[in-house]
């Protein structure tokens, strides 16, 4: 059985423009250095929930729902060269991306 080196990208942020947009650019390079892509495949948004009371004392049935959102995409590189690794850990990523890599 031959086992195939891959990358597995998680992108996670709270804007999913943003998101998609560097999902695409991850994609776009991963490719030029001849890589083989799958995905992006959008996960499962996460949400966080908050209750807050508005007014402490008097009118304490006052309240305030908040949410968090975050979204996630799955980018899977199938054999990536040095190239590929090179030109991924080169890239600039805004302020509201967070990328994890696993190999």
């Amino acid at each position: 059985m031959v086992t195939r080196q891959k990358i597995r990208v998680i992108l996670k942020g709270f804007d999913h423009r943003i998101l998609d947009l560097w999902a695409g650019q991850i994609v776009e390079a991963a490719e030029r250095t001849g890589a083989q892509v799958a995905g992006p495949v959008p996960l499962p948004t996460t949400i966080k929930r908050f209750c807050v009371l508005r007014s402490p004392h008097v009118y304490k049935n006052s309240r305030e729902h908040f949410e968090l959102r975050t979204h996630n995409r799955l980018i899977d590189i199938v054999e990536p060269s040095t190239r590929t690794i090179d030109s991924l850990t080169r890239l600039n990523v805004p302020a509201g991306v967070h990328i994890s890599m696993k190999l």
